[in-house]
């Protein structure tokens, strides 16, 4: 990865390090992740066996639940198991070419600069029939006002293709809009990678409406007493997969290599 700004990426270092520490401090947080992670891999038989790479974890708390898994992220952090730009997967030598079964990231495609260019290149490290997983926002009726005006990171529709025009940090360039384009919007995007997984397989899922906001998110803590939250969360996760058009938040996608 090029970074045109050291200094940007300098303070998402340390910005990842921080929010990893105030996620972790967030039961209710940490709960939400849980249950995502649940329903993101409870459906993949002997998941715990299998060989899972994920992208971008630096703030990320899967490997506190799945500890098998091998954690990488660009950002140089001492407990990562490989550091490097996803965007050069395929080229990667710490990794076989078609030996992982599950390539997973939650809330990083939308950081990246070329999101096919990385799709494509995962392909190649994944066997035949493993699964790419990922998590992105979703744009319903209740979640557009949150992530358009009230979340800091960009949300711009209006982009001609799927890529960032610049990056400055890994944390600082983003646009949430360009995953729910590609699958929602834009599924024209998707057909270049028909060569490396079938299309027609792809999983969609959605998971909770205003929950992961109620949490405070990465950010801060709300004062909402956990046994509340733990009440609550299953009602705001069957709202967001029954309707999700008006209340999803977040969804998956599972794409299988072909």
């Amino acid at each position: 990865m090029k970074i045109e700004n050291t200094e940007l990426y300098d303070h998402d270092l340390a910005m990842t390090l921080e929010n990893r520490d105030r996620l972790q401090s967030n039961r209710n947080l940490m709960l939400w992740y849980r249950e995502l992670y649940a329903q993101l891999f409870d459906q993949i038989p002997n998941f715990s066996q299998k060989k899972v790479l994920e992208i971008g974890s630096g703030t990320s708390p899967l490997k506190k639940f799945q500890p098998h898994i091998m954690a990488t992220d660009v950002l140089n952090l001492d407990y990562l198991d490989i550091v490097f730009d996803c965007h050069n997967i395929a080229d990667l030598q710490a990794i076989k070419d078609h030996s992982i079964d599950v390539i997973t990231l939650t809330n990083v495609l939308h950081h990246l600069r070329d999101p096919i260019l990385f799709l494509s290149g995962a392909s190649r490290k994944l066997k035949k029939g493993g699964q790419l997983v990922l998590v992105e926002p979703y744009f319903s009726a209740v979640s557009y006002p949150f992530l358009k005006f009230l979340h800091h990171e960009p949300v711009d529709f209006q982009i001609s293709q799927p890529v960032l025009d610049t990056i400055e940090g890994p944390l600082s360039s983003s646009n949430q809009a360009i995953p729910y384009m590609m699958f929602f919007s834009r599924r024209d995007w998707l057909t270049r990678l028909s060569n490396q997984y079938d299309l027609k397989a792809i999983k969609l899922g959605y998971f909770t409406s205003i929950a992961y906001m109620v949490t405070g998110g990465i950010s801060r803590i709300l004062p909402v007493p956990h046994w509340l939250y733990r009440l609550y969360l299953p009602i705001d996760r069957r709202l967001a997969r029954t309707f999700p058009v008006l209340f999803a938040s977040f969804f998956s996608a599972h794409l299988i290599a072909k």
